[in-house]
C-alpha cells in the first residue's frame, strides 16, 4: 500500500490486473448493457417467474456464496493466516450481530425492512468503491469525501432510481419482506407517491452530478474517473429502464458479488497464483471451494427462517421474501467484515 491511501497493484504484472479488470468489470458491463439496451428497444415486461430467476440464481451463482469466504477474507486481506481463532471470532460476529438483526425482524419486520434498503444502499455503494480504487491505481475518487460522494452515489442508483421508474413493484417486493412475518407496507405508503418520487428523482439526480463534477475537479479525467461517469450513467440508465425484480437481482450476482469475488480473489494465494497464470476458471474454482461450506450454512439459516416465521411462506413470492430476509440477516455482520477490508486495503 502506498502514502497516499489506496492499494497499490502498480508491481502486479499488466496481465494480472487485466484478469481483475476482466473479472470484476467486463461481465458485469455486458449484463448492464444488454438489459438496458434490450429494454430501451421496447422488450416487453416478461412474466414474474422470468424476472425472478436471476435471484433465484444468487442462491448459488456469486450473489451467496460472494459472503461465505468472509471466515479467511478479512486475514487474507491483513496478509495474516486465517487461524482458527479468527474464525472463531468471525463466526461470533455472525451469530450475534446477525442473530440481533433476525430478531428485529420479528419485532419489527417494516422498521428492519427499510432498515436493510438503507444498509443495502451503504454496502453497494462501498462494494463499488474498491475497484475503482485499487483496479485504477487510486486515480480516483481521491480523499474520504470524495470516496463517500461516490459510494453514495452508486449504492442510490440500485436502491432508490428503481423507486422512482416503478413505484409498484418496489411496494410489492417490500411487502414480500414483510408479509411471512403479518405486517405491510402501509406505514409508508407516501413514499410510494409522485411528489415523493420526484424529491428522490431529484436528490439522486443532484447527487450524481456533484459526484462527478467534483471528481473531475479533483482528479481530472483519468481513466477511473471516466469508468466512474460510464459506469453511473449506465447504471441510472439500467434501473431505469429494466424492471427492478430483474435489474436488482443481475446486478446483484453479475456486479456486485461479482466484483466482491475478484476482491477475493486478489487476496487468496492460491486463488491469484492462478490467475498469474491465466487460469481464471482455477481461481474462481479455488473460490468456490472456500465459499461451499459456509454456503451450505446460509442455506441452513434460511430454512430455519422459512420454518420460523409466523406466515409459513408456499407460493415463489413468500419464498423470495424470506430468501431476501436470510441475505439481510446476513448482510449486516458482512457489512463489518467488508468495513474492515476497506480499512486494511486503506480505500478509507
Amino acid at each position: 500500500m502506498t502514502t497516499s491511501g489506496y492499494v497499490d497493484r502498480s508491481s502486479e504484472p499488466a496481465a494480472v490486473r487485466d484478469r481483475l479488470v476482466a473479472l470484476a468489470l467486463v461481465p458485469s458491463w455486458a449484463v448492464v448493457g444488454v438489459l438496458a439496451v434490450a429494454f430501451a428497444a421496447g422488450v416487453d415486461r416478461p412474466p414474474l417467474v422470468v424476472q425472478l430467476v436471476p435471484l433465484v440464481a444468487s442462491v448459488v451463482l456469486f450473489g451467496l456464496p460472494h459472503g461465505a469466504v468472509d471466515h479467511l477474507a478479512l486475514a487474507r486481506t491483513g496478509g495474516r493466516p486465517a487461524t482458527r481463532a479468527h474464525q472463531l471470532r468471525v463466526g461470533a460476529l455472525y451469530a450475534v450481530v446477525g442473530g440481533a438483526y433476525a430478531v428485529a425482524w420479528f419485532v419489527a419486520p417494516l422498521a428492519a425492512a427499510v432498515a436493510f434498503v438503507l444498509l443495502t444502499w451503504a454496502h453497494w455503494g462501498q462494494g463499488d468503491l474498491y475497484p475503482l480504487v485499487a483496479l485504477f491505481d487510486g486515480q480516483h475518487p481521491r480523499g474520504r469525501a470524495q470516496r463517500a460522494l461516490t459510494a453514495a452515489v452508486r449504492g442510490a442508483l440500485p436502491m432508490a432510481v428503481p423507486l422512482v421508474a416503478f413505484p409498484g413493484q418496489y411496494e410489492r417486493v417490500l411487502g414480500w419482506f414483510v408479509a411471512p412475518f403479518g405486517a405491510s407496507t402501509d406505514a409508508i405508503a407516501w413514499l410510494f407517491t409522485t411528489d415523493a418520487r420526484l424529491a428522490v428523482a431529484a436528490g439522486v439526480g443532484a447527487l450524481t452530478a456533484l459526484a462527478l463534477a467534483n471528481g473531475y475537479r479533483a482528479d481530472g479525467a483519468s481513466t477511473a474517473w471516466t469508468v466512474d461517469v460510464a459506469e453511473t450513467l449506465a447504471l441510472w440508465a439500467f434501473f431505469l429502464l429494466v424492471p427492478p425484480i430483474l435489474a436488482v437481482g443481475a446486478y446483484f450476482s453479475a456486479w456486485h458479488a461479482l466484483r466482491h469475488v475478484a476482491r477475493l480473489v486478489a487476496v487468496d494465494d492460491t486463488a491469484s497464483a492462478a490467475l498469474e497464470r491465466g487460469n481464471t476458471t482455477g481461481a474462481l474454482a479455488a473460490f468456490a471451494r472456500d465459499a461451499a461450506p459456509l454456503t451450505v450454512g446460509a442455506l441452513l439459516v434460511l430454512a430455519a427462517l422459512a420454518v420460523l416465521v409466523p406466515a409459513t411462506p408456499t407460493e415463489l413470492p413468500g419464498l423470495v421474501g424470506v430468501y431476501l430476509v436470510g441475505i439481510a440477516v446476513l448482510t449486516l455482520p458482512h457489512v463489518v467484515v467488508v468495513t474492515g477490508m476497506d480499512r486494511a486495503q486503506g480505500i478509507w
